[in-house]
């Protein structure tokens, strides 16, 4: 090979190799815009842009407005909102067990759904934290109907005690009025997808480590699993009151937080994903 070959394919090579290091600045971080509003944001896998024929997909809805259900802010969308508690560690952490653990083709990084956006349609899984701390408007209520109709589940988790109950129940009713709420019976298919749950317990946030306690609130003491069924029996919306398990997700790699509440939490989520994927 003469010298000129030699300095061509060194320029070739460089060209190549600056292209794609400018292709990966542009990308950035996926769900990068929304980092501000999360609690626990982490480094992008080297995964991150792999799709798969699933992905955890976080629902963003706007912040009640009133009292002590603020939560994260005053209402509206702005930072450290109560959609983005736990995240995005919790889902990664729970991407990896769905990995090690089923067959299922399940991409590294979450999907960010706004609740304004017809794009929840093209996800059939859906996940809402804090929805004590939610306030859909009637167009988001309205859409949210629509995707469960069309055969999407909702799972919402990590809320406690009455008072959020109401104002989770509030934007529910107008979603689906006419449906009730109902306690899951332990021989419900959704508990027996992959593993048996009969043996559920409370699954406390982080908060145990340090107050020994596994509710956050006076009433809220009792872990109650409950779902919404449509018309021919399949569950819905998936609820996980007075438990967390988005923090069992999130410090599953935290040797502090007890082992037992992790391997709960990290069943009901594979469990609740692969019957929204079979039913």
């Amino acid at each position: 090979m003469t010298w000129r070959r030699i300095v061509v394919v060194l320029i070739l090579v460089c060209t190549s190799w600056g292209a794609l290091y400018a292709l990966q600045n542009f990308r950035g971080r996926r769900n990068e815009q929304y980092e501000g509003e999360m609690q626990d944001p982490v480094d992008d896998p080297p995964d991150a842009y792999v799709e798969g024929e699933y992905a955890f997909a976080r629902l963003r809805y706007p912040q009640f407005q009133g009292g002590y259900g603020r939560g994260f802010g005053r209402g509206g969308y702005g930072r450290r909102r109560s959609w983005g508690v736990d995240s995005n560690r919790a889902e990664r952490h729970l991407m990896q067990g769905v990995r090690r653990l089923t067959r299922l083709d399940a991409r590294s990084v979450e999907e960010i759904i706004e609740a304004d956006s017809d794009e929840m349609f093209n996800w059939p899984w859906l996940y809402a934290v804090e929805v004590g701390h939610w306030q859909l408007t009637d167009s988001q209520a309205k859409r949210l109907r629509e995707y469960l109709d069309r055969g999407g589940f909702l799972m919402v988790d990590d809320f406690h005690g009455e008072y959020e109950w109401q104002i989770f129940m509030a934007s529910l009713q107008r979603i689906l009025p006419d449906r009730p709420v109902v306690d899951l019976q332990d021989e419900e298919p959704i508990l027996h997808v992959l593993y048996d749950l009969k043996e559920r317990f409370q699954v406390p946030g982080y908060q145990y480590v340090w107050s020994g306690l596994t509710y956050e609130r006076q009433d809220g003491t009792v872990a109650h699993w409950r779902a919404v069924f449509d018309e021919k029996g399949r569950v819905q919306v998936a609820i996980c009151h007075n438990v967390d398990l988005g923090d069992a997700w999130q410090y599953a790699d935290d040797p502090r937080y007890p082992e037992p509440f992790t391997a709960l939490a990290y069943r009901i989520g594979i469990n609740y994903i692969l019957y929204s994927m079979m039913h």
